[in-house]
């Protein structure tokens, strides 16, 4: 017999959509209702600052073909704004009216570009990047020769600027920090990207603020904390990202940098739960709560949150993980490091063929490998066994990753 209960998902993203996906997967058989604001079915957002922006994707990147709902009885609504979360009357408010009940109700409501407070930031041509409308907008601009300005280098930022020196575009980079993803990084990898980038024509402005944007109407010109005005074109902002968090602080649940959930991605209002970039999730291996604003994160929590609201999960414990594409060179960067001792390096870091890892107290707390492949498992092997490993040994291209992970396995456990 068919259960009648509702599952309502708030966020037609990709761990929205995957989410759904896993509940029938796992044999639940009652409603599923999936509610998305932008009026496109869910989709991956790598491909929005990549290949799609460029115009080189073959289609849009949808996480599923547009009948897969139908088939799967997943009521997907798009073009619909959830306003409010009654969590008295376990029911979620819909902009037309509608009051929708639910039984478990799953929060997938990402994040979104912070804006810059800056004089002139409401001229027309200054864009940020999120939703597929604006790789649209943007990648329609990325014209030959056009005059790119590109405001921050996180890796939005730096995959943007990429692209769009790819489309012959002139690209200047205006980075508060020194070195592009000199938060993430830190400074000795970040040169290695900063010098990417301008050997591929990129002017990069390190150590600048931005001051104003200026123009009649429309962004013409950039000034910067040093008092140097660059011409531009357009202006692709990229500094960083805010949870949505408005629908659960309003509902009385525990909200900081993100909706706090447990290990089983559930917060602190029974029967809702969150997961992808909005989701601040105790992680069991660091023993602290971690943020993650990754597509991997977003594809492995929805099918994990999917279980626990099935009252059939386990503790989410996977090890964050990303990848960047910039130019000709790919990278993996597995971990969570806020802080190390020193980054030892292994292979050609003059060829971009090598590989990063950060070490706090002798142990790996982060692996990138670039332009290297088949490693990044071996890379997290590494940083699961939380056991010291010798530095030389790990420098050394001749010692294969797989012997330095069983040297520092803690004793009696099993290589995986």
């Amino acid at each position: 017999m068919a259960t009648e209960r509702t599952f309502v998902i708030v966020g037609a993203s990709l761990a929205g959509a995957k989410a759904a996906e896993t509940l029938r997967e796992e044999g639940f058989d009652g409603s599923i209702v999936l509610l998305g604001a932008e009026a496109e079915r869910p989709y991956e957002r790598p491909p929005l600052s990549k290949d799609y922006l460029r115009g080189e994707a073959e289609e849009k990147p949808y996480v599923h073909p547009e009948a897969f709902y139908a088939e799967n009885e997943i009521d997907l609504r798009t073009s619909t704004t959830v306003t409010a979360i009654d969590p008295g009357a376990s029911a979620v408010a819909i902009g037309d009216g509608e009051r929708l009940p639910y039984d478990r109700l799953l929060l997938t409501t990402g994040a979104e570009p912070r804006r810059l407070p800056v004089p002139g930031g409401e001229l027309e041509g200054i864009h940020y990047l999120r939703e597929l409308a604006d790789s649209d907008t943007i990648g329609g601009q990325l014209t030959a020769g056009a005059r790119v300005v590109v405001i921050g280098a996180g890796w939005i930022g730096a995959e943007v600027a990429a692209s769009a020196r790819e489309r012959n575009c002139e690209v200047t980079i205006v980075e508060r920090a020194a070195v592009p993803l000199e938060r993430v990084l830190g400074p000795e990898v970040g040169l290695i990207y900063r010098d990417i980038h301008t050997d591929h024509g990129v002017r990069f402005l390190g150590d600048t603020g931005l001051e104003a944007f200026d123009g009649a109407g429309r962004v013409e010109r950039v000034r910067t904390s040093t008092g140097e005005t660059i011409d531009a074109d357009l202006v692709v902002v990229g500094v960083g990202v805010a949870p949505r968090v408005e629908l659960a602080e309003s509902a009385g649940i525990e909200v900081e940098n993100g909706i706090l959930v447990g290990e089983q991605l559930e917060s602190s209002l029974p029967g809702v739960f969150a997961a992808g970039d909005v989701a601040n999730a105790h992680h069991p291996l660091y023993g602290q709560r971690i943020r993650v604003e990754h597509w991997a994160n977003a594809l492995a929590q929805g099918p994990a949150v999917a279980r626990s609201m099935l009252d059939n999960g386990a503790p989410y414990d996977k090890i964050p993980y990303f990848f960047s594409d910039q130019y000709d060179v790919g990278m993996e960067y597995a971990g969570y490091a806020t802080s190390w001792d020193e980054v030892v390096f292994r292979g050609d870091v003059k060829g971009r063929e090598f590989i990063a890892l950060w070490l706090e107290g002798g142990r790996i707390v982060a692996g990138m490998n670039v332009n290297v492949w088949d490693v990044n498992e071996r890379i997290q092997t590494l940083i699961r066994s939380r056991t010291p490993v010798d530095a030389k040994r790990l420098a050394d291209p001749d010692v294969p990753l797989e012997d330095l992970a069983s040297a520092g396995r803690p004793a009696g456990e099993e290589k995986p």
